[in-house]
């Protein structure tokens, strides 16, 4: 993968982390349109630095709300904040355990295979549509609650389901206002960015090197810089914009997606 490739998919990468249209999923579909050819685990890595780079975005943007998490786990006091901090820890479970137990065979997925990311778009599609009826409510997140998001989370990790259209549709669909799905939605997924950064530092399966390390790089820096634009207003989309209008895009993808592959075996 050159420079200019890379700087393209973390613009891409950047750009599409905050809407619910599956930003892994259009990653995968970038690699194939520009002919990346790298194997399932380079291409799953380039991907996790990217997604280091908007969590890192995310942080900068959240960082009155992610303050409060904080002090949260270390005041020991059953209020809100300690009660919210908890709540993230709850929805991450799901997903820990897939990193942990099927790493593997989720790597599998993130090697240019369109189709599938077609049709994870389409799954995606019909979520938000049926988010998109949900009533409006004013119900905040509970336990409960946080743990089946978590869930959505965990499925959220094969390319072409988007993270933040399954986890903000899940927590709507389960009767939690929308500003506050988003929120939780934003937030979630932090402490799981860091933590699988961190494992791949420890087991030394992060490595840069040649001409990957500048490509690399140079993505994490253009998906930094898109996903701090795009987090300060895409945000405000998500929460007012209906969410069929983001089916209707993921379907017209998926679609394209699809018809890709098939031309393209």
């Amino acid at each position: 993968m050159d420079i200019l490739d890379a700087i393209i998919l973390g613009i891409v990468q950047g750009l599409t982390e905050f809407l619910p249209v599956s930003s892994s999923g259009h990653l995968e579909l970038g690699k194939a349109i520009l002919g990346d050819n790298s194997v399932p685990e380079e291409s799953l890595l380039f991907t996790v630095v990217l997604h280091f780079a908007t969590a890192l975005s995310t942080i900068v943007v959240f960082r009155r709300d992610i303050g409060e998490i904080i002090r949260g786990l270390f005041q020991f006091k059953y209020n809100e904040e300690s009660q919210f901090s908890a709540k993230i820890i709850v929805s991450m479970i799901p997903a820990v355990l897939v990193g942990l137990f099927f790493e593997e065979q989720l790597e599998a997925f993130f090697g240019g295979n369109v189709m599938f990311v077609g049709f994870m778009l389409l799954i995606t599609a019909v979520l938000l549509y049926f988010a998109d009826k949900a009533k409006d409510t004013d119900k905040k997140v509970g336990f409960g609650s946080a743990f089946v998001i978590g869930i959505s989370q965990a499925i959220a990790m094969l390319p072409g389901i988007s993270r933040s259209g399954a986890t903000i549709s899940t927590s709507v669909l389960l009767g939690v206002d929308k500003s506050k799905s988003a929120r939780f939605s934003f937030l979630m997924v932090v402490p799981l960015i860091f933590g699988k950064i961190a494992k791949d530092l420890l087991g030394g399966e992060l490595t840069f090197n040649g001409e990957n390390n500048m490509a690399m790089v140079a993505g994490f820096l253009a998906a930094f810089v898109a996903g701090l634009a795009a987090c300060t207003w895409m945000i405000q989309l998500v929460r007012k914009s209906k969410l069929s209008y983001f089916a209707i895009y993921c379907l017209i993808v998926g679609l394209i997606a699809i018809i890709f592959g098939l031309a393209n075996p």
